[in-house]
């Protein structure tokens, strides 16, 4: 996790609020949003999430982004804590926290997938629908292009990896071979 400990706490406290509230689906939004304008502009990153400013500098720009963004009150309030906790510099690794714990709570995993080519939308619904009959959740993909792998691809989902690559087919077809070479003899 990019943010390590002190995301996650923050992420939690953010949750736990959002929830309090029923929204943490729209503080997801409003986080993403955010996180946007801030991919967008390395001014804005500068200016907003490194403590080079004075915090009321930093929350004063906050609240014109936003106001111009829609943001919450829920959310101005956490971000303009995150600048008085000097925490705002862990922004990416809340937000990754954050929808993580989204995901959890509306019973979604996200499967990390390494493949050897990109892969269209019909193989990619076959794998989320493969993948989601396996662990019994909806599974949404995170896809990474790898070309070293040969060919196929691996998933891992949680704790579990299902390793389709060609790479691993050869192996296991060269122990079946070898296995059963050698019980011929």
């Amino acid at each position: 996790m990019k943010g390590g400990a002190a995301a996650q706490r923050y992420a939690k406290a953010l949750f736990g609020l959002a929830q309090d509230e029923r929204r943490h689906r729209e503080v997801r939004g409003e986080l993403e949003r955010l996180a946007g304008l801030f991919e967008s502009s390395r001014e804005l990153r500068e200016a907003l999430l490194t403590p080079l400013h004075p915090a009321e500098e930093r929350k004063s720009a906050l609240r014109e982004i936003g106001r111009r963004a829609e943001l919450s009150p829920l959310l101005q309030n956490f971000m303009a804590y995150l600048i008085d906790q000097r925490r705002l510099v862990k922004f990416a690794g809340i937000v990754e926290a954050y929808m993580e714990l989204v995901d959890r709570a509306e019973g979604l995993l996200t499967a990390q997938v390494v493949a050897a080519s990109p892969l269209d939308d019909r193989r990619k619904d076959r794998l989320r629908r493969a993948l989601s009959e396996r662990t019994g959740q909806e599974v949404r993909l995170e896809i990474e292009v790898d070309p070293t792998l040969i060919g196929g691809a691996i998933a891992k989902v949680g704790d579990l990896v299902f390793d389709g690559s060609l790479r691993t087919q050869l192996g296991q077809l060269r122990a079946t071979l070898s296995g059963t070479g050698s019980g011929t003899r």
